[in-house]
């Protein structure tokens, strides 16, 4: 296995050897900031190489939005054959080029340099530490001392008995959970058109990814050296500051974020808005998906017919 991974190993080592050494004349070679920033400039990298995968991502959650209306009727038509319900719906699929799974793609993408950079930090954390991929031994002597707020890179949340390990790692698990969350939050709320939420399977994965992401984070952090954790945060602040552009820059057609979009285009130009969105700002509990925490006024033209009877 570790024949196979050799490879992992060696390119993610050598992007962060060669982070640190650009950073080493500023910060110090031995420096927790040069160590830190190196991790951070690795997840950088590789999430510029992944846009071309986020932007197919999009694309099918879209194409995914549009064929709701057809996997709501498949599911009613072959609603006591589940079977036929499911070959149904991959035909359905496979005809417009799509897949219910393109939301995971991203992470999918990430998982084996994740797990190639938790070696690499976890054989910083060894006494004595080993090296993987193009690290010498100097190196991951060097890492092995570099500390994040005061806490070794290396060290892991149930590996010692630190207070600052402990407090740092339990901020960064806390960091990523809330981020992996408010990310989801502000797909359903904005992102997505309203739809029915009854027998909705897209809108259930979301739900499930809501809850599920945050706690598999919480649960599974304190496995993870810091290293990790400022990879695994840095990566989530990246796809919540990705997302919030992309909603506010080039919303999905139908969209709480598409409306808003329209308005404002509208109103800065001076034309009527267009009716969708006229509908919306005059019934907003028109769609099935609600904000919590809204509360719509009552009318004036109410207020006036109460205080007459009275």
């Amino acid at each position: 296995m570790s024949s196979i991974l050799n490879p992992l190993y060696i390119a993610v080592s050598w992007v962060i050897i060669s982070i640190h050494k650009l950073l080493s004349p500023i910060f110090s070679a031995d420096s927790g900031v040069s160590w830190s920033l190196s991790i951070i400039g690795l997840v950088i990298l590789i999430r510029l190489l992944l846009i071309p995968l986020f932007v197919k991502q999009i694309k099918s959650q879209r194409a995914l939005t549009v064929l709701q209306p057809h996997l709501k009727a498949i599911q009613s038509k072959h609603k006591d054959d589940r079977q036929k319900q499911s070959e149904e719906m991959m035909k359905l699929y496979k005809e417009h080029k799509t897949n219910p799974l393109a939301s995971c793609f991203p992470i999918l993408a990430q998982a084996p340099i994740f797990f190639a950079l938790f070696t690499v930090l976890n054989g910083i954390g060894k006494n004595p530490p080993q090296a993987h991929g193009v690290l010498t031994q100097t190196d991951v002597i060097s890492a092995a001392h570099a500390k994040f707020f005061g806490a070794p890179i290396s060290a892991t949340f149930l590996g010692t008995t630190n207070g600052t390990v402990k407090l740092v790692t339990v901020l960064l698990i806390a960091f990523m959970s809330i981020t992996t969350f408010t990310t989801q939050r502000q797909l359903m709320l904005k992102g997505m058109p309203k739809m029915d939420s009854s027998n909705n399977m897209m809108l259930q994965q979301q739900k499930i990814m809501l809850y599920a992401f945050p706690l598999i984070f919480a649960v599974s952090g304190v496995n993870f050296p810091i290293g990790v954790l400022i990879y695994w945060s840095t990566t989530n602040l990246w796809t919540w500051g990705q997302q919030f552009y992309v909603i506010k820059r080039n919303p999905t057609p139908g969209s709480p974020a598409f409306l808003e979009l329209q308005a404002k285009r509208a109103r800065k130009s001076g034309l009527p808005l267009p009716t969708d969105v006229k509908n919306e700002e005059e019934n907003p509990e028109s769609g099935s998906t609600e904000v919590k925490g809204q509360r719509q006024q009552p009318s004036q033209k109410k207020n006036k017919k109460k205080k007459k009877k009275k």
